[in-house]
């Protein structure tokens, strides 16, 4: 697991295999003021996610070892990480297998630093509540 910048917010944990894209994605949210761990694979991440417990788990459907979805079926099944939101994002349209999988959120790629901050910050939010609808950017 490789830590960001801790700037003392919320942490989230980004999953992505692309180590540009890992790395934009963090410095957005950590500008934002998030605290920043990112892993590169399902498996890393799960594992990260159970150390670490962060407030929100940004993923990438296309990771290895555990795909995205599987990783959020995984965190919604765990008691000990079940309250832990997460927003998937793909260049995949595949927003209904993401709701299914427990994802409280979707998001196509590519993924632009304003969407992808505003959607962070209604979702965590909107955590204590648990509201059922997906924030507004994200697909439904």
């Amino acid at each position: 697991m490789n830590k960001g910048q801790t700037s003392g917010g919320a942490l989230v944990l980004v999953v992505e295999r692309d180590p540009y894209v890992r790395e934009l994605e963090a410095f957005f949210l950590n500008d934002a003021g998030y605290s920043v761990d990112f892993v590169a694979d399902g498996v890393a991440a799960l594992a990260a996610a159970r150390e670490r417990k962060p407030a929100i788990v940004v993923t990438e459907i296309l990771v290895p070892q555990l795909d995205g979805l599987a990783l959020c079926r995984a965190i919604k099944s765990d008691p000990t990480l079940a309250s832990t939101v997460v927003l998937v994002f793909s260049i995949l349209a595949a927003h209904g297998r993401a709701r299914e999988a427990g994802a409280d959120a979707f998001l196509m790629k590519p993924l632009a630093e304003r969407q992808l901050v505003q959607t962070v910050r209604d979702l965590l939010a909107s955590r204590a509540g648990r509201d059922a609808s997906w924030p507004k950017g994200a697909v439904q």
